[in-house]
């Protein structure tokens, strides 16, 4: 594959019972275009895994989320189920952590539930999305246009539905975070 990514670092946010592999195929996928990935996590030292209906693997975190900042990073990739997400849109850090991408114009990719940390973080309203299908009346409800697609782009904003989409979304967040910002921004 081109290192389209090369010398890119991209943030991995993600908190105990994250879709295991909404993080292992994204992130193989990242960096066989060459990128180094991060995990950033509230934990401080180990994240588990969750394996569609069992607890799955732990992964050593990179970076405690504390320590943190989107300025050292130029893209952040928001693996789902329903746990990870759950916790991380209630911890302030991980919403500014967040916010911090948008407002630098970095590309952010969400999967499957993780949108429900966009709606707290304030940054769907007026865009395009799609999710895990049991997200679209929050996301329509925070202001945001749902769509049923395997993957959508919106302003440097990749997203896409579930596992059954990670072919089609790894190829569209190596395309888009090799882009860097979107113009203008």
């Amino acid at each position: 594959m081109d290192f389209l990514l090369h010398g890119k670092i991209i943030a991995i946010l993600i908190a105990d019972g994250f879709e295991q592999v909404e993080l292992t195929e994204p992130q193989r996928a990242l960096e066989q275009a060459g990128a180094r990935t991060l995990i950033v996590s509230p934990a401080n030292k180990k994240v588990k895994g969750w394996n569609h209906t069992t607890w799955g693997d732990e992964f050593e975190v990179d970076i405690p989320l504390t320590k943190a900042q989107a300025e050292d990073f130029d893209a952040l990739l928001l693996p789902g189920a329903v746990m990870n997400p759950d916790t991380l849109r209630i911890n302030a850090q991980a919403l500014q952590f967040v916010r911090d991408f948008f407002d630098a114009g970095k590309p952010v990719a969400a999967i499957c539930h993780s949108p429900w940390i966009l709606i707290d973080a304030g940054v769907v309203a007026g865009r395009t999305l799609t999710s895990y299908p049991s997200l679209q009346t929050d996301l329509k409800n925070a202001g945001a246009y749902w769509v049923d697609q395997e993957v959508v782009v919106d302003q440097g904003l990749i997203t896409s539905r579930s596992p059954d989409d990670l072919l089609a979304f790894n190829r569209k967040i190596i395309e888009e975070f090799a882009k860097g910002p979107p113009t203008g921004q």
